[in-house]
């Protein structure tokens, strides 16, 4: 009988440690989801803000300079 109540006792405490397991990782996903939207909208601004700005650029023009990225966006991975 004391060997039944210690397994129920330790496969309770297993399931408990995986729940508080799958909260901490749907919580990390949770957070690195929203930050990759934000990332996202940002290179999306981007990439039309730099659309715009060829679309002005023609051979004779003096369109200026490209559009600097937005200082929120992390481009690290392009940069590599």
């Amino acid at each position: 009988m004391g060997l039944v109540v210690g397994v129920l006792g330790w496969t309770q405490s297993r399931a408990t440690s995986r729940r508080s397991d799958f909260a901490t990782i749907t919580e990390r996903l949770d957070k690195e989801l929203k930050d990759e939207r934000v990332q996202r909208k940002l290179l999306t601004s981007f990439v039309l803000d730099l659309m715009k700005w060829a679309q002005r650029v023609e051979p004779a023009s003096a369109a200026g300079p490209p559009p600097d990225p937005p200082a929120d966006l992390d481009l690290t991975p392009w940069r590599r």
